[in-house]
């Protein structure tokens, strides 16, 4: 294998791990909508964990987890644990949703993204020893079922460009 095919395919490899780190950072511009950076991590952690699951490990999902804890002020471990689990229900459900349409994955996805928003709100009540409002956790709830439309789109077209990449010409 030649050198630039190997900087392909590792390029290839670090993409989805690298374009999610990206995604969080230019989410986390102060625009005034709580919630924003954990609603934007929740989509390609769980598109990638379903159709590329080696770019989505965990140690890879514990380090967005913990980016996205820094840049969100969130109480450390709050993204972690949330991020991991979404990652795991993925894993969990990919036998299943990789024979699936779009409309599927988007129910899933929805009912995945509401545990994570709950799971988010108890972890941060308990870490502050005070109940948070609940205001922040639905609407990131709703902004990561409102993202995953757009973020699924642009994820599976250059999912299936890395992949006709991968299979040669």
């Amino acid at each position: 294998m030649g050198t630039l095919r190997r900087l392909d395919a590792g390029a290839r490899a670090a993409f989805p791990a690298l374009g999610t780190a990206l995604l969080l950072v230019l989410a986390a511009v102060p625009v005034g909508v709580p919630g924003l950076v954990a609603a934007l991590a929740l989509p390609p952690v769980f598109f990638w964990s379903v159709f590329r699951p080696a770019a989505m490990s965990p140690p890879v999902v514990f380090g967005l987890g913990l980016l996205q804890d820094l840049l969100s002020f969130a109480p450390l471990g709050v993204g972690i644990l949330t991020l991991l689990l979404v990652h795991g229900a993925a894993l969990r459900m990919r036998p299943w949703l990789v024979r699936q349409g779009f409309p599927v994955v988007w129910l899933c996805f929805c009912a995945v993204a509401v545990g994570a928003s709950a799971v988010g709100f108890v972890l941060t009540g308990l870490l502050d020893w005070h109940m948070p409002s609940r205001v922040p956790a639905l609407l990131q709830a709703g902004l990561a079922a409102g993202a995953y439309p757009a973020l699924g789109w642009t994820l599976g077209r250059i999912h299936m460009v890395m992949t006709r990449a991968e299979e040669g010409p």
